[in-house]
């Protein structure tokens, strides 16, 4: 039996990280919500650890020092966001939890709760911090539609590890702070249009902006529908972009 499609209005923001600066972070991340180019926008997907940034300019990349709990100020913000703004968000934290550290990404309602909590399984190699992610991969109802989360490196090991999370999902939000190696060009201009269409799932991809490390792979943030096509990018170059598409979800993907 066919399922109604939903239509709904997403949006990826990509922002150059501002290492250790987690005040001025979230305040960019407010203006930019707050601005009329995301005026009625559904959903809203923040980069990973765009918060804390992901790599110091001179190369650290343990971020233990800014970890805090669930109930912390970074994830209270975040929630405090989304209800200001009417608007569902999905955004990082470098969770401490039992002694052990997580990169992990957060997803609150447009009422600022929070209804998605999810662990990388896969932390990257420079990621010694991060332990592998515990949670497995939700499939969250939200705004109507069935969301799954994925970060970065978990990527390679998705079909396998989720598949059928993918399979059951209309959308998955996937923040990255991507680095592709040099002369090697856009990995995921391969990767996310394979896995739309394998698991057909419309795809929101938040990516960092250009920052100091200059790292290959930093911008190009898009949006995909379940046909794999790239329906909304970001232009090149530095400074923040907001990515929005209005995507059909549900029945394309059932009756595809």
């Amino acid at each position: 039996m066919a399922v109604s499609a939903l239509s709904l209005d997403v949006v990826a923001l990509e922002l150059p990280q501002r290492f250790g600066d987690l005040r001025g972070s979230l305040a960019e991340i407010d203006r930019l919500l707050g601005a009329p180019a995301l005026a009625g926008a559904d959903l809203a997907l923040l980069p990973e650890l765009i918060v804390t940034g992901y790599v110091s300019p001179r190369g650290d990349s343990d971020l233990r020092r800014f970890a805090e709990p669930l109930d912390g100020e970074s994830a209270r913000r975040l929630s405090e966001l989304a209800r200001e703004h009417g608007i569902a968000l999905a955004g990082p934290l470098v969770e401490e939890s039992q002694g052990r550290f997580y990169n992990t990404l957060l997803v609150f309602d447009r009422d600022g709760r929070r209804v998605g909590h999810y662990r990388k399984r896969h932390p990257w190699f420079p990621e010694r911090w991060a332990a592998p992610g515990d949670l497995g991969t939700p499939v969250l109802d939200l705004l109507g539609a069935k969301v799954t989360v994925a970060i970065c490196f978990d990527v390679h090991f998705l079909s396998e590890d989720a598949g059928e999370a993918l399979d059951a999902a209309d959308l998955l939000l996937f923040p990255t702070a991507w680095v592709d190696p040099p002369g090697e060009g856009d990995a995921r201009a391969e990767l996310l249009p394979a896995l739309a269409r394998r698991h057909r799932v419309a795809i929101v991809n938040a990516n960092w902006g250009p920052s100091r490390p200059a790292l290959g792979g930093q911008g190009g943030s898009r949006i995909l529908d379940a046909d794999g096509r790239t329906v909304a990018a970001a232009p090149p170059g530095p400074g923040p972009s907001v990515v929005r598409a209005a995507l059909r979800l549900g029945q394309e993907r059932r009756d595809g």
